[in-house]
C-alpha cells in the first residue's frame, strides 16, 4: 500500500509543481512591468522560500522528501528480518528496537574444602619427593603443615613410628607405612630368612659357626659380606672377613649370573600389601625397575665391583645395546623390552615372572604375624598401606634370587629423566588402589553418606554363593565354614574388609594382586598354614572368581 500511495502521488506533485510555476511566471512578468523593485518584497520571497522547502510543492521539498524516505529505508534494512518484515506487510514488529547491552559474568571464585596430606621425613621439602606431590596434586590432595590433626593422608619417608605418635589416628586417616614392616625391609632379616629364593646367608658374629660350616661343605662358593645399610658390598675369601662386625652378615654370591649383552642385572618390583590380617598384596605390573652393572661381568674381577653390584649410577635399558630398540624405537617398557630379548634366545620369560610372584609372596605371608602383633597396639589396623621395592637377580638357569627390599624406594627421576613416567605411574597406580584417589567430589577420606557409600559398595557387590547360601544348611545356621560367606552370616568387620577388598578390585588399575593368590597360583601356597582370616578372604575371592573371571 506503501508502494502504491507513492505511485499515485507523483502526478499530483507535477500538477502542482506546473502551477507554482505558472504563478512565479506572472509574478516575474508583473515584476518586470513595475520595474523597480523593492527591498521589502526581497525579503517576504526569501521567508517564502525557506517556508517552501518543506512544501512538496516545491522543488526543495520534494529533493528533501526523496532524501529523507532514503534514509528511512537504509534504516529499515539494518533492522533485524523480522521487524522488516513486519514494516513491509504494515505490521507492528514483532522485536521491539533495543540497545544492545552486553552482560559481563562475574566469576565467583569458591575455596572448596579439599583433603589434606602432610610429609614426614628428614628432608619433607626435597626434590626426591617431587613426583610424589606431583600425583598428589593432580588427585586433588592438597599439602598441608605437620602442626595439625586435620590431615587426611601421612607420607613418611623414614619410619615414622618411633617419633609419631600414631597410636590413635582417626579412623579416615592413612599412613604410608605399617608398623613393624622393617621386618620386612631390614636387610639382615630378610636376608637371613629362611625361604627357597633367598640365598644361604649367616647374622656376624652369631652365626659365625654356621657360616664355616656350610662354606666348608660348599668349598666353590663364594660370598659377600653386607653391610645393613647396603654399603661397601664385595666377595671375600674367609679369611678376609671380619667377623666381629655386628652390622653385617655374610651371604652367597650367585655367581652364574643371566646376563643381557654381556652385563649383569637386578630387577625391581614395586609391591603394595594393602591390608593385614587379613593379607592382600598387589604388584605393580605396569613395568619393572631394570638395573644394569655399568660394567661387563666377564672377564671377572672380584676387586671390581662395577661387574656385579648394582650402584647409583647403573646402566639404564636404554643404553643396553640389545634393548633399546625395543625401548626407543617401538615404546616398549623395561619389562617388555626385557621379556622380548630373552624370547629371543629361545628362552620363555614366564617362568621368572612367576617366582618372582612367588618369592615375594612366600616372604610377606613368613612376615605376617610378626605385623599382626603390633597393630594390635594401635587403634585402628585400617590406617596403613605400604609400598616397597623388591630387588632379584635371577641366574642363568633362569632361577630367581630375593636379595633385599625397600622400605622407601628411589622415586626420584633426578638421575634417569626417562624415569619419571614409571615412577608417576606407579604412584598413581598406587593411590587408585588404596582409595586416595577418587572418582568422587570429597573433602577428607572421611565415610561419605549412607547413600553415596552404597553406590561405591552395597551388599549385592559382595554376596557370593546363592545357591549355597539359599539352602539347607546356611539357611538356619552360620556354623559350618561353608556358609561364613553368606550375606546373613557376615559380621559388620567382615563386611568393612570385604568391601575394602571389592573397592581395590575395581580401583586396581595396572596393580596385580598376588596374595589371596589367583587360581592359577593356588598349588603354590600352603592352605593350611593360612591364618583364619585369610582363608575366609581367599575363599570370598574364589567364590567371585566363579562368576567373575576377572577376579580368578
Amino acid at each position: 500500500m506503501l508502494a502504491n500511495w507513492h505511485v499515485h502521488c507523483i502526478p499530483i506533485m507535477n500538477d502542482k509543481r506546473k502551477e507554482g510555476t505558472k504563478k512565479t511566471d506572472d509574478r516575474s512578468k508583473t515584476e518586470d512591468l513595475n520595474a523597480k523593485p523593492s527591498s521589502s518584497v526581497n525579503q517576504r520571497r526569501l521567508e517564502e522560500d525557506r517556508a517552501s522547502l518543506f512544501d512538496l510543492r516545491t522543488t526543495s521539498g520534494q529533493i528533501l522528501f526523496i532524501v529523507v524516505t532514503v534514509a528511512a529505508v537504509v534504516l529499515v534494512q539494518c533492522l533485524p528480518n523480522d521487524s522488516l518484515k513486519s514494516l513491509l506487510n504494515l505490521q507492528l514488529p514483532r522485536q521491539h528496537c533495543k540497545p544492545e547491552v552486553q552482560f559481563v559474568e562475574k566469576k565467583v571464585v569458591s575455596h572448596e574444602s579439599r583433603p589434606k596430606y602432610w610429609v614426614f621425613g628428614r628432608n619433607p621439602t626435597g626434590g626426591h619427593l617431587l613426583h610424589v606431590h606431583n600425583v598428589l596434586q593432580r588427585l586433588g590432595i592438597d599439602q598441608t603443615s605437620n602442626d595439625t590433626t586435620d590431615w587426611d593422608l601421612l607420607w613418611a619417608h623414614d619410619y615414622p613410628f618411633r617419633k609419631l605418635n600414631l597410636q590413635r589416628m582417626k579412623r579416615h586417616q592413612l599412613v604410608n607405612h605399617f608398623p613393624g614392616s622393617g621386618y620386612i625391609t631390614n636387610k639382615v632379616d630378610l636376608s637371613t630368612t629362611k625361604l627357597q629364593y633367598i640365598p644361604a646367608a649367616f647374622k656376624l658374629p652369631a652365626e659365625m659357626t654356621q657360616f664355616r660350616e656350610y662354606a666348608t661343605t660348599n668349598p666353590n662358593k663364594q660370598f659377600v659380606q653386607k653391610h645393613n645399610q647396603h654399603r661397601h658390598i664385595q666377595i671375600k675369601k674367609i679369611d678376609e672377613i671380619d667377623f666381629s662386625n655386628n652390622d653385617t652378615f655374610i651371604q652367597e654370591f650367585i655367581d652364574d649370573p643371566l646376563l643381557v649383552d654381556g652385563y649383569k642385572f637386578d630387577i625391581g618390583v614395586y609391591t603394595v600389601i594393602t591390608s593385614i590380617d587379613p593379607l592382600r598384596v598387589y604388584i605393580y605390573k605396569g613395568d619393572i625397575l631394570f638395573r644394569y652393572c655399568p660394567v661387563p661381568y666377564h672377564p671377572f674381577n672380584a676387586s671390581d665391583v662395577d661387574k656385579y653390584i648394582v650402584g647409583d649410577d647403573y646402566l639404564p635399558t636404554w643404553e643396553v645395546p640389545s634393548l633399546k630398540p625395543y625401548y626407543t624405537k617401538y615404546g616398549f617398557g623395561m619389562k617388555d623390552s626385557f621379556d622380548a630379548y630373552v624370547r629371543s634366545t629361545g628362552r620363555d620369560p614366564t617362568t621368572i615372572w612367576e617366582q618372582v610372584e612367588d618369592a615375594i609372596r612366600l616372604l610377606i605371608l613368613k612376615k605376617e604375624p610378626l605385623l599382626t602383633g603390633l597393630l594390635s597396639r594401635y587403634a585402628y589396623k585400617r590406617n596403613f598401606f605400604e609400598m616397597m621395592r623388591f630387588d632379584l637377580v635371577v641366574d642363568n638357569k633362569l632361577k630367581v634370587y630375593l636379595m633385599e627390599a625397600n622400605m622407601s624406594p628411589n622415586l626420584s627421576s633426578a638421575h634417569f629423566k626417562p624415569n619419571r613416567l614409571l615412577y608417576e605411574q606407579v604412584i598413581y597406580n598406587l593411590f587408585q588402589l588404596v582409595g586416595v584417589g577418587a572418582s568422587i567430589q570429597r573433602d577428607s577420606f572421611r565415610k561419605q553418606p549412607l547413600d553415596t557409600e552404597a553406590m561405591l559398595t552395597s551388599l549385592k557387590n559382595l554376596a557370593t554363593a546363592a545357591n549355597l547360601c539359599s539352602e539347607l544348611p546356611c539357611t538356619e545356621s552360620c556354623a559350618p565354614v561353608e556358609c561364613q560367606l553368606c550375606s546373613t552370616c557376615l559380621e559388620e568387620k567382615d563386611i568393612d574388609d570385604l568391601q575394602r577388598a571389592y573397592r581395590e578390585h575395581m580401583n586396581r588399575g595396572d596393580m596385580k594382586r598376588i596374595f589371596p593368590v589367583p587360581k592359577s597360583d593356588q598349588h603354590r601356597v600352603d592352605y593350611e598354614l593360612l591364618s583364619a582370616k585369610n582363608l575366609f578372604m581367599s575363599k570370598w575371592f574364589e567364590e567371585k572368581c566363579k562368576v567373575d573371571q576377572s577376579y580368578c
